[in-house]
């Protein structure tokens, strides 16, 4: 009987010690189980999907003009985004994936003690976006290079994080994420705006647009807080977060 106590307590002892393990292993990696790969995918996407979504490809520089259209504050209102951020004049703000910097150009204005940091992992874009600050003599506006998995912003350095029809995008959503809450000061803000995946009438793909509920759950899913959804733009959400202080 001895002999079989002490080898039921070996077994349990092995359990717990693989559970151990394996708790490790995901809480220093759960963006492990995040991703998952699939082969049948739509064409829009990467074949990627994070929290059941499909990741969408990105729009490459070659569709820059795109970004630029004329008739882009007509179809998008972003005017109406600068004009709800309710920006101080010190504020740094982060415009992720940054494109050309239309956004950006639009904020520097108003931030005249503080700065735009323009992030994208494009060096053509962040090309264009210097052609840009010297045809228009802009000095706050600097350039930043990231990589598909961190934005490479300081740590508490910024005072909002803005992301207009680029999180879809992103290949490795949770890592980005983590990098710009790391680099938000203490209640910082995050505003995405994304074409409302709620109405299949919004005549973009199906990927390159997110319900409310997905991108909430994205967002909670590394800390962020839900503050409200402003739906005063013809086709899009925005939302916006805030880092827990």
């Amino acid at each position: 009987m001895a002999g079989g106590r002490r080898g039921t307590s070996s077994k349990v002892g092995v359990v717990l010690i693989l559970v151990i393990i394996l708790s490790f292993l995901l809480s220093v990696n759960n963006t492990a189980i995040a991703y998952e790969q699939r082969t049948i995918h739509s064409p829009d996407g990467i074949g990627k999907y994070y929290m059941g979504r499909e990741i969408a490809q990105v729009m490459g520089h070659t569709g820059a003009g795109w970004l630029e259209r004329p008739n882009r504050e007509a179809e998008e209102q972003p005017s109406k985004i600068v004009s709800v951020l309710n920006l101080k004049p010190s504020d740094v703000v982060a415009d992720i994936g940054a494109g050309t910097g239309y956004m950006s150009f639009r904020i520097a204005p108003l931030l005249t003690e503080g700065k735009v940091l323009a992030v994208d992992i494009q060096p053509e874009m962040l090309d264009i976006i210097e052609l840009l600050k010297k045809e228009n003599n802009i000095t706050n506006v600097e350039p930043v290079l990231a990589t598909l998995t961190n934005p490479n912003l300081p740590p508490a350095s910024i005072d909002l994080a803005l992301m207009v029809d680029a999180y879809h995008e992103f290949a490795y959503p949770q890592e980005v994420m983590q990098g710009i809450v790391k680099a938000l000061k203490p209640g910082g803000r995050v505003v995405l705006v994304e074409y409302r995946g709620e109405n299949p009438f919004i005549l973009i793909k199906r990927l390159h647009k997110m319900t409310q509920k997905q991108v909430r759950q994205e967002m909670q899913a590394v800390g962020l807080v839900w503050r409200e959804t402003k739906n005063l733009l013809p086709q899009q959400h925005l939302m916006v977060f805030a880092k827990q202080s």
